[in-house]
């Protein structure tokens, strides 16, 4: 079973959605997904929530969770999304940053624009590692 750790700042925008494709379109028998942030927030962003509803996936409820050494040292893949030297180094793990904007206090187009991009990265991740349903 192969685990990829999405990671953020705030665990309230990007790594969130990216673990709820990545859950929606990988073989749970081959891969799963977590998410967390270096400094997490208090919630899910709203704007993330709605545009996350609009295609059908719903975050409400989902909590921001702190990336620990332990959480990490469970990934074989680590992807990264803004937090820069915060990021642990995880020995042993595939590494990869995707340079995705915040979408914290976004207009709504912006906030879609980057939920799209990081719906096409998590389906090339998936496709091209064999992880697909």
């Amino acid at each position: 079973m192969i685990t990829v750790l999405f990671a953020c700042v705030h665990n309230a925008g990007r790594s969130q959605m990216a673990a709820a494709f990545f859950e929606r379109l990988a073989d749970p028998a081959k891969a799963r997904s977590l998410s967390a942030g270096t400094r997490p927030g208090q919630r899910v962003h709203p704007e993330v929530v709605l545009v996350m509803r609009e295609v059908g996936m719903e975050l409400v409820g989902l909590k921001p969770r702190p990336l620990t050494g332990e959480l990490a040292a469970q990934a074989q893949w680590l992807i990264t999304m803004g937090c820069g030297e915060a990021c642990p180094v995880v020995p042993g793990a595939r590494r990869e940053d995707w340079e995705l904007p915040d979408p914290k206090g976004q207009p709504l187009e912006r906030v879609r624009s980057i939920r799209d991009e990081i719906r096409a990265r998590v389906e090339r991740l998936v496709s091209a590692n064999g992880w697909g349903r």
